[in-house]
C-alpha cells in the first residue's frame, strides 16, 4: 500500500458526523448497521469497504445487433468521495461478453470474483502500511451493489417483474391486475406502501 493511499484509507472516519446532507457512504444507515453487526471488522479502520457495480450495454450502439456486455467494477468506499470514482481506485474485475443476454447465468461468471471476495473477508492478509511504517492485517468486505433494477434482478437472481418484483415487500406487495386491458393484463404495484399518510405522493 502506497504512502498516500495508506494515509487516505481511514478518511471515512473523519466524515462520521451527523449532518443533514449525506456526503459519504460512511454516514449511511447501511454502513452504521454493518458496523454494529460486525464490530470486529469495524474496529480496524484500515479494513476496506467495497462496492460492486455493473450494467448491461451493447458496445455496438445498435439495438438491432444482438450482443451483450457486462463490465463488473469494484469500487473502494473508504476514500474521499472525489477519489472513490477515480480510475486508480475503480477496478475492472470482469468483462462478461456474448452474443446473447446472460438471462440467469451471470452467477456462473461471478463465482471466481465471489471466491476472491470471500478470501479477502474471511482470511487475514498481511499488508504493509507505508504511511505508518508498520504491517497490519487487512480485510475487505463487499458492502453493496450498484445496479439498475433489471441489473439487480440479474445479479441476485430475483424476478424484477410480476407481482413479487419488490424484494423488500415480497408477499406484502399491494398489487392488482387490470383485467379489461385489450392485449395482456397489466399489473399495478402500489409503490407508496411505506410512505406516511401525509406524504405528497
Amino acid at each position: 500500500m502506497s504512502r498516500k493511499t495508506a494515509e487516505l484509507i481511514t478518511w471515512h472516519l473523519k466524515c462520521r458526523v451527523d449532518l443533514e446532507v449525506l456526503i459519504h457512504p460512511a454516514q449511511s444507515a447501511a454502513w452504521k448497521h454493518f458496523d454494529e453487526v460486525h464490530p470486529s471488522f469495524a474496529c480496524h479502520l484500515r479494513n476496506v469497504h467495497l462496492g460492486l457495480g455493473t450494467d448491461e450495454f451493447n458496445p455496438w450502439s445498435h439495438s438491432s445487433t444482438s450482443y451483450s456486455c457486462w463490465p463488473i467494477f469494484i469500487v473502494v468506499h473508504n476514500l474521499h468521495p472525489k477519489m472513490c470514482m477515480r480510475p486508480e481506485f475503480t477496478f475492472l474485475t470482469l468483462v462478461i461478453v456474448g452474443p446473447k443476454s446472460l438471462i440467469k447465468n451471470i452467477d456462473v461468471f461471478l463465482h471466481p470474483l465471489i471466491d476472491d471476495l470471500k478470501q479477502l473477508c474471511l482470511s487475514r492478509v498481511e499488508t504493509y502500511d507505508n504511511f505508518r511504517k508498520e504491517n497490519f492485517i487487512m480485510r475487505a468486505m463487499l458492502m453493496w451493489t450498484i445496479t439498475d433494477f433489471p441489473g439487480y434482478g440479474m445479479v441476485f437472481g430475483w424476478s424484477t417483474h410480476g407481482r413479487l418484483a419488490c424484494s423488500y415487500c415480497m408477499e406484502m406487495t399491494h398489487a392488482f391486475y387490470l383485467n379489461m386491458v385489450a392485449k395482456y393484463p397489466s399489473l399495478i404495484v402500489i409503490g407508496n406502501f411505506f410512505l406516511r399518510h401525509t406524504h405528497t405522493y
